[in-house]
C-alpha cells in the first residue's frame, strides 16, 4: 500500500497516525471539515480534502479524487459513519475504523476480541449523541466492520482504551501531571491500586498502520500498553519524569467527603479494572513504547502547552480539607 486516507487527522489520533504513515513513506491525504489548525499544512508529503464525513457526497468525492489504498476513519462516531463509509470505499485494500475499549459490554479481565461481548445497541442510542451511549454506538460500530468484511471489504477494526501522550485535547493526564508539578502530596482516590488501562497514542498510530498492512477482515484488535500501571504507579512514573518527589496519599470516600469529593471526580480513576488483552495486535508483530519514555514525552509535550487539566478534577482547595483530616488520623 502506497497512499492513505486519513478521515480526521489534525487533532490527536489522527494528527499522530498521519505522523507514523508519513514516516513510512506513504503518500498521506486527510479528509476533514477544516475547524482545526491543521499541523501539516506546510507539509509536501500530506494533502488535504476539505468535507463533511457525515455528507456522503463528500466521502465519494474524496473516495474518487484521492482513490486511497487504506482509509483510516478517526472520527466515525455514529454506526451509520461506518456504514457509509465501508460502502463508499469497499474497493480499498484497507479500512481501519477506530473503536474503543469502551464497546465491551461485559466486566471481565481481561477484556478480549471475540470472546468478551459486546455492548447493545438500540436504535435509539445508535443516534444518540451523550457520553452514556458512547460505547455502544462504537459496538454498533464494530458490527458494521464485521458486516462488511462479509461482504469482502477488507475492513477491520482497532480499540484502544484510555489514549494518552501529546496533543490530548481531553487533558486527562495533564490534570495529573499538573498536580504532581505543582504539589508535593498527590491525592489519589481509592487505594491507590486501581487500573485503567492506557495507550500511548503512537502505539495506537503504528497499531492502525500495522493493522492495515497485516490485519485480518473482520477482525478487531485491542490497543494498550503492554505493561500496565496502577494509578498510584503512574503517579511515581510522571514524578520521576519531573525528576521531583511526590508523596501518594491514598483517600477512600469517607476521607474525600471531607472536601465533598467523590471517588470518580478524579479523571483516570475506575473502581473496576478496565484491562485489554493485546496478544492479537502483538502477534502481529506490534510493540508498545516503554512507559518510562511515553510518559517522558508526555510530561515534555504538557510542559510546553498550555494545558492544565484542571476542570477536570477536584480543586485543591478541596483537596487540603481532605489531606487536613488525614493528618489528624
Amino acid at each position: 500500500m502506497d497512499t492513505a486516507l486519513v478521515i480526521g487527522g489534525t487533532r490527536f489520533i489522527g494528527r499522530h497516525l498521519v505522523d507514523d504513515l508519513l514516516a513510512h513513506g506513504y503518500d498521506v491525504t486527510i479528509f476533514n471539515r477544516g475547524n482545526h489548525d491543521d499541523p501539516f499544512a506546510d507539509d509536501d508529503r500530506a494533502s488535504h480534502v476539505e468535507g463533511d464525513r457525515t455528507n456522503d457526497s463528500s466521502l465519494e468525492a474524496a473516495a474518487e479524487t484521492v482513490d486511497p489504498d487504506a482509509v483510516f476513519d478517526c472520527v466515525a462516531y455514529y454506526p451509520k459513519d461506518v456504514q457509509a463509509a465501508t460502502r463508499i470505499f469497499a474497493d480499498c485494500e484497507a479500512y481501519v475504523y477506530i473503536s474503543s475499549g469502551a464497546a465491551y459490554g461485559r466486566e471481565e479481565i481481561p477484556k478480549r476480541e471475540g470472546e468478551t461481548p459486546l455492548e447493545p445497541c438500540t436504535p435509539e442510542q445508535a443516534i444518540d449523541d451523550s457520553n452514556e451511549t458512547y460505547g455502544a454506538r462504537k459496538a454498533e460500530g464494530d458490527r458494521a466492520v464485521f458486516a462488511a468484511a462479509e461482504r469482502g471489504v477488507n475492513a477491520m477494526s482497532v480499540r484502544p482504551c484510555i489514549v494518552y501522550g501529546p496533543h490530548d485535547y481531553t487533558e486527562r493526564l495533564d490534570f495529573w501531571i499538573d498536580r504532581v508539578n505543582r504539589f508535593d502530596r498527590i491525592v489519589v482516590p481509592g487505594d491507590g491500586t486501581n487500573i485503567w488501562h492506557r495507550a500511548y497514542v503512537e502505539d495506537v498510530a503504528s497499531a492502525m498502520r500495522l493493522v492495515a498492512e497485516r490485519g485480518e477482515a473482520g477482525e478487531a484488535y485491542n490497543v494498550g500498553d503492554r505493561r500496565l500501571v496502577t494509578l498510584e504507579e503512574m503517579v511515581d512514573l510522571i514524578a520521576a519524569q519531573l525528576d521531583t518527589d511526590a508523596e501518594v496519599v491514598t483517600a477512600g470516600p469517607r476521607e474525600l467527603a471531607a472536601g465533598d469529593i467523590a471517588v470518580d471526580d478524579y479523571v483516570l480513576y475506575r473502581e473496576y479494572p478496565h484491562v485489554l488483552s493485546t496478544a492479537k495486535l502483538a502477534a502481529l508483530g506490534w510493540e508498545s513504547t516503554p512507559l518510562e519514555e511515553a510518559m517522558a514525552r508526555s510530561v515534555a509535550a504538557h510542559l510546553e502547552s498550555d494545558r492544565t487539566g484542571r476542570e477536570h478534577g477536584p480543586d485543591r482547595e478541596a483537596e487540603e480539607r481532605v489531606l487536613g483530616i488525614l493528618d489528624t488520623f
